[in-house]
């Protein structure tokens, strides 16, 4: 059964990407976007797809429990961040992490490790980081869009590297899928194959590495550079585009006449995020029991895997708004009335960045491949390869198809592909390039793995059983693994509708399209690395071991040859030479 859409499904991201980019507003160009998918599957009927458009997409999207709870989370935060910058502890956080971060280089660097310590979510690293280094980075003239960077590229990169994460349980039971589609081979498994690929998730690693190189060297290069050279002289980091409304209206909660203890920022801050960790050992542990599962049989990374992540994260922010109502109450540095204004004002802020998760969530949902909710599900068969079509429009399953060349494996794994060998030799690069693709269209990184890891497992099988060289340990299998992992990643980093480039943004107080076009640079070329240092010699044999040292050395003397220092800094780069802004 051929692709009912064929080119038609890359419309809709294309056109809200486009939009978005031209107009520079993000929520009515995922709204547009979500509406051409709309037509697109309801044949060009108007008023068919204006019903499917709020009772198909939009309404079955913002009642799921996890969107909802995730923007509960938001909107607690943004009340948290308010409450916290009003009481004066901001300003007190700001001045017990001076003597670390005194210069441009020692405030991003401190940001970025912050950034690997929070490694069990990627949404609670995005907003607890940002919102915290916010002021920070202000004082130090490093511009919003540099932190929103930050954020980004160690958000999703850290959750999907780290065995403890909300990321992992989702990532192994892709690979696992992949492997019934083989057959459930005694010889290969999940978790060894997810731990055997990480040295193979260039972009990845490369992105990790990529942050504190341009902290330490003091050099940018592209629109980053632009950003970084206008924060120098202005109060507030920003670019050509328009000021960001949450940036200016959080500069607007009236500040205190002097900053208060630093513990009311912190401790809030440190319960939600002790809250979120007891709470995601706690559903974790409960979703394995019911399951059959013994405690005594039970590894931490188990626990965190089955965890319900967006449940802990609103209690957990919900506990951390609780304690700093309490504290600022009983120390007297706010009323009541007052806090409740505050907390109002906070949560406001939050709202256009709630509707862009909520289109782009939409959106993801129409490209993909999963049942419609509410209605009954239809298995997939031969004869009918595409049972949502309705409704749904399969991108990930085009440009998969379109770049392997195949309509789809067979139950077993061949493909008929077997017979030539530089498919096989390529088929890092492929894959990496097609997860890329997929997560920019689409705006998701978990959609592209769910939708390409159970897709490439049975070809790459396939090809090496072909030639009788399968085993857990074949670099192309791990390269090609990782590929994916990794891939989905780098698209989901250059893509304007992705939750947590959205998350970023918002969080760091950063113009959206600002930060989209201020990071992509950097992402296109440690994802240009990745390919020429990584997957294509990988295919030929060379050991990921020899390539991770060469990709580190090319981004050295890239960064030395095309990089320039900003005008806060002196020709070396490495510390600043203009007075940090006094706090206010």
């Amino acid at each position: 059964m051929e692709h009912p859409y064929g080119w038609l499904s890359l419309l809709p991201p294309v056109v809200a990407i486009a939009l978005a980019i031209v107009t520079r507003h993000a929520v009515m160009s995922l709204l547009v976007g979500v509406f051409c998918g709309a037509l697109i599957t309801a044949g060009g009927n108007f008023f068919q797809a204006t019903y499917d458009l709020f009772e198909v997409h939009l309404w079955p999207t913002i009642i799921d429990p996890s969107k909802l709870r995730i923007f509960s989370f938001t909107m607690l935060m943004g009340g948290l961040v308010a409450l916290v910058i009003r009481s004066g502890g901001m300003q007190g956080f700001v001045q017990l992490i001076a003597p670390f971060a005194k210069s441009r280089r020692g405030g991003q660097l401190t940001t970025w490790l912050m950034g690997m310590l929070i490694f069990f979510d990627d949404y609670a690293n995005s907003l607890l980081l940002g919102n915290t280094f916010r002021p920070v980075c202000d004082r130090l003239r490093i511009s919003r869009e540099k932190l929103a960077y930050i954020v980004d590229s160690t958000a999703a990169p850290v959750a999907g590297l780290s065995l403890l994460s909300t990321w992992v349980a989702v990532e192994i039971d892709f690979i696992r899928q992949g492997l019934d589609a083989i057959g459930n081979p005694t010889d290969l498994a999940p978790v060894p194959l997810f731990v055997a690929s990480i040295p193979y998730r260039f972009y990845v690693l490369g992105a990790l590495v990529m942050v504190p190189l341009i902290a330490w060297t003091g050099r940018d290069f592209g629109p980053m550079l632009a950003a970084e050279r206008r924060s120098a002289k202005q109060r507030y980091g920003s670019t050509d585009f328009d000021s960001p409304p949450q940036a200016a209206e959080v500069d607007e909660i009236e500040l205190p006449d002097r900053a208060s203890h630093w513990a009311n920022a912190l401790v809030p801050i440190l319960v939600t995020l002790g809250m979120v960790m007891v709470l995601i050992r706690q559903t974790g542990l409960s979703a394995l029991r019911a399951a059959g599962r013994t405690e005594a049989t039970l590894g931490l990374r188990d626990i965190i895997g089955a965890a319900d992540s967006s449940f802990a994260l609103q209690y957990g922010s919900l506990c951390g708004l609780a304690v700093a109502v309490l504290i600022y109450r009983v120390q007297g540095l706010m009323r009541l009335p007052e806090m409740v204004r505050t907390i109002r004002h906070g949560a406001g802020l939050v709202i256009p960045a709630i509707a862009i998760l909520w289109f782009a969530s939409a959106l993801s949902r129409m490209t993909g491949d999963q049942p419609v909710e509410g209605r009954p599900a239809i298995e997939a068969t031969a004869a009918n390869r595409f049972p949502d079509r309705n409704h749904r429009l399969y991108t990930g399953v085009f440009l998969g198809e379109m770049i392997t060349g195949q309509q789809t494996a067979n139950p077993n794994g061949q493909s008929d592909l077997a017979a030539q060998a530089w498919t096989l030799k390529m088929l890092p690069t492929i894959t990496f390039v097609l997860a890329g693709v997929v997560a920019f269209c689409t705006g998701t990184s978990f959609g592209t793995m769910g939708m390409l890891v159970p897709l490439v497992l049975p070809l790459t099988y396939g090809l090496l059983a072909a030639q009788g060289t399968v085993s857990p340990e074949n670099p192309l299998l791990l390269a090609v693994l990782g590929s994916v992992l990794a891939g989905a990643i780098f698209g989901d980093h250059c893509s304007p509708i992705s939750d947590t480039t959205i998350m970023s943004s918002q969080a760091s107080g950063c113009d959206h399209m600002a930060h989209v076009v201020t990071q992509m640079p950097y992402a296109l070329t440690v994802g240009t690395l990745s390919v020429l240092l990584g997957t294509l010699p990988v295919g030929w044999g060379v050991s990921p071991w020899v390539l991770l040292p060469l990709q580190l050395g090319s981004l050295v003397l890239i960064v030395r040859w095309f990089g320039q220092t900003s005008e806060a800094g002196p020709a070396s780069g490495f510390e600043s030479d203009v007075e940090p802004r006094p706090l206010e």
